[in-house]
């Protein structure tokens, strides 16, 4: 029952959530994960079951990571996804797919991302996201991050789907944010999948109830 796994979270729960339930499935309380999925986003997980696994978690953290990630032009979101606010941006014309191919590729390389306000981030020991909601004001720090590659899959305004490969530390919804700045349009993430990250991909990566099926045939 002990290892490096690759699960597929889907909508709704948090990384956490998925954890209790492998303790649940497993009876092992030490289980740990490599990079968070937000609630809104689903996809590959991996997951380390077991002490020396999860000791082992960093190895995936600092792996290359691919996402699916569709963004809505045209609006802006308190939180960058779809949970947030939205403020409708009024715009003089729509960007055209040359454009978008020239202000995406500033974001392909070593770059300075600011993360959402409404992230895990630590501010003076408290989670960003809780002052947020408190309706302080949060003040984030850039932070240095790669992205590698950012491939334009579908266009049609105003809906942007991007293939994005990266390295650690990336926010997807910061980027959704920030190409929407960049286009004078605004942008938010409306959805995201995660596909890959290291050698683990959605076609590894075992659902819930797969995973269950397979302990209790152990």
């Amino acid at each position: 029952m002990e290892g490096i796994f690759a699960i597929f979270k889907n909508k709704g729960p948090t990384s956490h959530d998925i954890i209790d339930e492998l303790r649940l499935i497993t009876k092992i309380r030490k289980i740990g994960h490599a990079g968070t999925l937000d609630p809104l986003a689903e996809g590959v997980l991996v997951v380390g079951i077991g002490s020396i696994h999860t000791k082992n978690l960093n190895y995936y953290l600092k792996k290359e990571k691919k996402y699916l990630a569709l963004i809505e032009l045209g609006k802006e979101s308190t939180t960058d996804d779809e949970e947030g606010t939205k403020k409708i941006i009024k715009i003089n014309k729509k960007p055209g797919k040359n454009e978008i191919k020239m202000v995406i590729s500033n974001f392909e390389g070593k770059i300075k991302q600011k993360p959402p306000i409404f992230s895990a981030v630590k501010i003076n020991g408290t989670r960003a996201y809780k002052l947020a909601r408190l309706n302080q004001n949060v003040k984030m720090n850039f932070r240095n991050v790669e992205i590698k590659k950012i491939k334009i899959i579908k266009y049609n305004y105003p809906e942007l789907l991007i293939e994005v490969t990266t390295g650690p530390g990336v926010y997807i919804r910061s980027l959704a944010r920030d190409i929407g700045k960049k286009l004078n349009t605004g942008g938010y993430l409306k959805n995201l999948t995660r596909t890959k990250v290291g050698n683990f991909t959605l076609d590894n990566a075992l659902t819930i109830s797969q995973f269950s099926k397979i302990i209790k045939n152990l």
